[in-house]
């Protein structure tokens, strides 16, 4: 948090974190509209071509909860939320909200077999899908329609008592190295997430947001929330298409832009002149998955300025954040957030010496309180002292930056020689005729498992396995370089871009 305290006007002498904290969980997402809708009426959300002030959302979504209302929804109920992104989508979100309902938010590409899955775990009271048939059999469907149609007939709801401390979301990891977990977050971790990074990034009601990363995502959920505290506008596309986001970016005269690395790596390859509305943003950030130094680089010397990186889990929300002002650092995601205490510490939960990997270990006001029915997955996610493990690896760099070097589970025991996979990956992409690569183990009678990497070859470009071994060998100790090359022609991705890495190794076998 030090690194912060001289944008928040404040001094080590006076600054209190316990009040800090208690302050950046304060409310309830309900609490927060009222308050924007009274303070910020006219300013407005636009999805697509729809277009609402902060007034209407605040009546139309009161309407919308008393509809929910009629079908069961009461407070600690969950609702599940099936849909693209849409204005329907954000007014079902708010409106179970304000009956004090557990949203369960997932992604519409779902098959029904999925969506009953999450449906068997979360256990709603109803499902609200755009589908024309029924998703699922086993609770009441409410088509997204039918919703809208019936909430302008029908009176607002009056506020239900909440508490910052009542669950809101119930998010699921993206189990990219395993089943997904059920996660809780209540409404004070969910703003105490956004306020931080809103003290950090210098937000206010002037700003102008642009992004077209899934509502059902928190990434992309997270624009609509730090949209409501700001009393700023907003304007969200349902899809990514790089034509209309930097059409979208020049027309509302947009000064920030939320991204993820897969959206900068389609935005850079084009033209220098095309991206002249990005350089018109004081800020575009990246997140949900690693930016590489590649691709920093390239946005940098295309766009004029470096995205501003910043790490978050499911479990925590935004803990850390390059420099808003200032050089940032190719391949460090930053310092602590306001409120946030960060450690690095080795596998039985000790302090590790300054410029060693460790287990990133933090807490603070934004982080969950456990897995969804999992007792055993929940003790073992925090060490004494209410420190949850990320299980990511990094190292703190001269300047305090943190830098993340890989993740615990996935690193690749070979012989008895950890090898973590990012670092064999930036390897194998500083040759030119590699577009990306993943690394992964693979089950080995020798060494127990072998280094493995999944390449994707620049379009027109060739490369060979003999090649990147060959390369490898030059830049890394033999222990760490890929005994199996496979080539793809793209790396499997969950729907923020990061690698599914759970999905590389049968891939192996096809």
């Amino acid at each position: 948090m030090q690194a912060w305290i001289g944008h928040l006007g404040a001094t080590p002498e006076n600054l209190d974190p316990a009040a800090l904290r208690r302050q950046l969980s304060r409310g309830t997402i309900p609490d927060v509209l009222a308050q924007t809708a009274r303070t910020h009426p006219d300013s407005t959300l636009t999805i697509e071509e729809a277009t609402i002030t902060y007034a209407d959302l605040r009546a139309r979504a009161a309407r919308a909860a008393s509809v929910l209302a009629e079908h069961g929804v009461v407070h600690g109920e969950r609702v599940v939320i099936s849909a693209p992104t849409s204005m329907a989508f954000v007014v079902a979100y708010l409106a179970g909200l304000r009956l004090g309902a557990v949203m369960v938010l997932t992604n519409p590409g779902f098959t029904t077999s999925e969506l009953n899955r999450v449906v068997d775990r979360c256990d709603p009271v109803i499902v609200l899908t755009d589908d024309q048939l029924a998703r699922t059999t086993s609770v009441p469907v409410f088509r997204m329609d039918d919703l809208i149609e019936a909430t302008e007939s029908a009176a607002e709801h009056p506020p239900v008592g909440l508490d910052s401390r009542d669950v809101a979301l119930l998010a699921f990891t993206s189990g990219t190295t395993g089943l997904p977990k059920g996660v809780p977050l209540t409404h004070g971790q969910l703003l105490a997430s956004i306020r931080s990074a809103m003290l950090a990034w210098r937000w206010n009601s002037q700003d102008i947001l642009v992004h077209a990363l899934p509502l059902f995502h928190q990434h992309g959920l997270s624009g609509i929330h730090v949209s409501l505290l700001a009393g700023s506008k907003a304007g969200v596309l349902a899809r990514f298409d790089p034509d209309r986001l930097l059409e979208t970016i020049a027309r509302t005269q947009a000064t920030v832009m939320f991204a993820v690395p897969s959206i900068h790596q389609r935005l850079v390859a084009l033209d220098r002149e095309q991206l002249a509305p990005l350089r018109r943003l004081r800020l575009a950030t990246s997140g949900s998955a690693p930016l590489s130094a590649t691709l920093a680089r390239a946005y940098f010397e295309k766009v004029g300025m470096m995205p501003l990186e910043r790490y978050g889990l499911t479990e925590t929300g935004l803990n850390v954040s390059n420099n808003y002002e200032g050089e940032r650092t190719v391949g460090a995601v930053g310092y602590p957030l306001p409120g946030v205490e960060v450690a690095l510490t080795d596998v039985r939960g000790h302090p590790v010496e300054v410029g060693t990997e460790g287990e990133i270990v933090l807490r603070g006001p934004q982080v969950f309180d456990g897995y969804l029915d999992d007792p055993a997955a929940t003790d073992a996610a925090f060490w004494p002292g209410q420190w949850f493990r990320t299980g990511d690896l990094g190292r703190w760099d001269d300047e305090g930056l943190l830098i993340i070097s890989g993740r615990l589970k996935e690193l690749v025991i070979t012989g008895g020689m950890n090898v973590v996979p990012t670092e064999v990956e930036r390897v194998i992409e500083q040759l030119p005729g590699v577009r990306e690569a993943a690394v992964a183990g693979l089950p080995s009678e020798r060494w127990g498992e072998e280094v493995a990497t999944w390449v994707v070859a620049r379009a027109g470009q060739q490369v060979s396995s003999e090649q990147i071994l060959a390369h490898c060998l030059d830049h890394l100790a033999a222990y760490k370089c890929p005994k199996r090359v496979f080539f793809l022609d793209q790396l499997p991705r969950n729907a923020m871009g990061k690698v599914t890495r759970n999905q590389l190794v049968p891939s192996s076998r096809a």
